[in-house]
């Protein structure tokens, strides 16, 4: 239901750090904030892949698909991908900043979103 990620590419020195996240395939990406004990998600997006990135903090993941369900731990610097139709809920179990990307955009070109409610 998810795939582990990890970054294009990756450069350090003793000036600081750049990590290139992706180089193609996302239309949309968002900075999301979010404080510790803080719930999100409890949708699925029909048609678009959904990537993130954890700048700082630390998550739990529960996605669900078909009857399964599977949790998962992350944190700083972990990168995830979630698929097309997984519902999907986000604990957030200290202050985080993350990174989210869609293949396509949550607005649609009919101007409805891609978000299916659980």
């Amino acid at each position: 239901m998810i795939e582990i990620l990890k970054p294009d590419f990756e450069f350090a020195d003793d000036r600081g750090e750049l990590k290139q996240l992706v180089h193609e395939g996302y239309k949309q990406i968002n900075v999301v904030r979010s404080k510790a004990g803080v719930f999100r998600g409890g949708h699925c997006h029909q048609f678009n892949r959904e990537a993130f990135y954890i700048i700082e903090g630390s998550i739990e993941l529960t996605v669900r698909k078909d009857g399964a369900e599977e949790k998962y731990f992350f944190q700083a610097g972990s990168m995830f991908a979630i698929d097309e139709r997984v519902y999907h809920d986000f604990h957030f179990l200290t202050d985080t900043i993350l990174v989210g990307m869609y293949n396509r955009g949550v607005e649609l070109d009919n101007g409805e979103k891609d978000i299916i409610p659980e």
